[in-house]
């Protein structure tokens, strides 16, 4: 369980699911550890928030537990968007941890937001890596331009096609000529490094946003235990900041691509933000 996610599944307001998925990860694997790596490494944490004088123990949080992957991707991405999709119903915010970022596209069509705002340090725009569309490498092309459809599945018809007409990629430095070229339509935008900081959102009131951390926007001095590491990347306060202030918007969200390859830095980091996230949100609730 994460630490302090007390709350009864029929009260909750946020509700945690475990996404253990590690079949694309295209150097360090491990990504199958993430979801109890990260409820280990922050079982450190005081419940009690200064900044928003609130306990976590008391903001409704739930943990389901994990949902179990296997090794057909689209089956299980589609099993996933399910569960996600109960907790919506049962009007609670999903809070999926992974796993490879290819599970963000679960948490997207199930929540169906306006924009897509992701911490990467990849921009995830290839149609397909190695001939494979689900590769983690390609998850905000699916899901911006729709999910292939191979008959055994809903994924690829109608609104489970996607689930956000734009994409904002906070941290991104590195991608492929395709990607890079996918990235200046006016669907995507792509904000460096050096200019997160200074990234303020231009949402209305009622944009709903589904927002990703992926751990490797860190750069990999403070997150090492990730499959893809990209170094001239974010210090951990700017992803902080962004998590801050994204939440109030947000509908949907998930930290992804932590593993077992280092002494806990990263995972330390994904419950931090985890707790960010729900401490602002809710904080946001509060005053609405």
């Amino acid at each position: 369980m994460f630490p302090g996610a007390t709350a009864d599944r029929s009260d909750a307001a946020y509700v945690v699911v475990g996404a253990p998925l590690d079949v694309s990860t295209s150097f360090q694997p491990g990504t199958r550890f993430g979801p109890n790596r990260v409820r280990k490494y922050a079982e450190t944490y005081d419940d009690y928030d200064r900044r928003t004088e609130q306990f976590f123990s008391e903001l409704g949080v739930h943990d389901a537990g994990d949902v179990r992957a296997w090794d057909d991707t689209p089956a299980y991405v589609e099993w996933l968007r399910g569960t996600l999709t109960d907790v919506v119903w049962d009007d609670a915010l999903p809070i999926t941890v992974g796993g490879e970022h290819t599970v963000s596209a679960a948490g997207v069509a199930a929540v169906d937001p306006d924009v897509f705002v992701c911490l990467d340090a990849h921009l995830d725009l290839r149609d397909d890596y190695d001939g494979n569309p689900w590769s983690h490498a390609s998850v905000t092309r699916r899901i911006l331009d729709g999910w292939p459809d191979d008959g055994e599945n809903d994924a690829g018809d109608g609104d489970a096609a996607g689930g956000a007409d734009e994409a904002t990629v906070l941290g991104a430095r590195t991608g492929s000529p395709e990607e890079w070229e996918r990235a200046e339509a006016d669907d995507v935008t792509v904000v460096p490094p050096e200019e997160v900081a200074d990234w303020t959102p231009d949402f209305d009131d009622d944009t709903s946003v589904y927002l990703s951390v992926d751990v490797d926007a860190a750069d990999p001095g403070f997150a090492p235990g990730t499959g893809t590491m990209e170094p001239f990347g974010l210090a951990p306060r700017e992803l902080r900041d962004v998590v801050r202030t994204v939440a109030p918007y947000t509908t949907g969200f998930d930290v992804v691509e932590v593993n077992d390859r280092d002494d806990g830095q990263a995972a330390a980091l994904a419950g931090k933000l985890l707790r960010e996230f729900v401490f602002s949100h809710a904080g946001h609730t509060a005053q609405s």
